[in-house]
């Protein structure tokens, strides 16, 4: 009796000894980092601007502003992306006169109000108003669909690895941007 309750606890442990090595998946422990699975790349906002159709002129405005690496490298930014068609409907000239070196300060400024800090999807919109990175603040509303500053979103959660676009159709201004002041004269 003695013999056989020795054999079962014998029996017993190698069978836990077994199991337990079984468990550690029988790879030797390795010191390298683990590899992280493959994710799909979005790209960065301008990245997604520049990819998507009817974002022409936006991305021109953010190359002359020179917003590219800000907008690339930081984040994550809700942009409120004015269309080609928003940029056109502005007064005559005062695109062009936009895009001159000489009121790089005036685009930054109009650009950089078209950005929130954070990402914001259509659904997660609450009405008020939200400040942007210019430092002053728009106000978003959802009744009858997502606006901003009384733009209306006409393609929303456009996704990007730093945040997420949302097409609108006219360009929001600060309150302190007078356009009159860079149309043609």
């Amino acid at each position: 009796m003695k013999v056989l309750r020795k054999s079962t606890i014998a029996l017993l442990s190698v069978t836990a000894v077994l199991l337990l090595s079984a468990c550690s998946g029988g790879r030797p422990e390795s010191t390298e980092a683990p590899v992280e699975s493959e994710v799909t790349n979005l790209g960065t906002v301008v990245d997604v601007a520049v990819a998507t159709p009817g974002f022409e002129t936006l991305v021109a405005a953010i190359t002359a502003a020179e917003l590219v690496d800000v907008l690339s490298l930081g984040g994550p930014f809700t942009v409120f992306a004015p269309t080609d068609d928003a940029f056109a409907a502005l007064p005559a000239g005062v695109l062009e006169q936009l895009l001159l070196p000489s009121n790089k300060a005036a685009l930054i400024k109009i650009l950089t109000y078209h950005v929130i800090p954070g990402q914001i999807s259509s659904s997660a919109v609450q009405d008020g108003d939200v400040p942007t990175v210019e430092g002053q603040s728009v106000t978003l509303a959802t009744m009858g669909g997502v606006t901003v500053n009384g733009a209306n979103v006409v393609t929303a959660d456009v996704l990007a690895d730093n945040g997420v676009i949302h097409a609108i159709d006219a360009v929001i201004l600060p309150p302190d941007v007078k356009l009159s002041s860079l149309a043609k004269k």
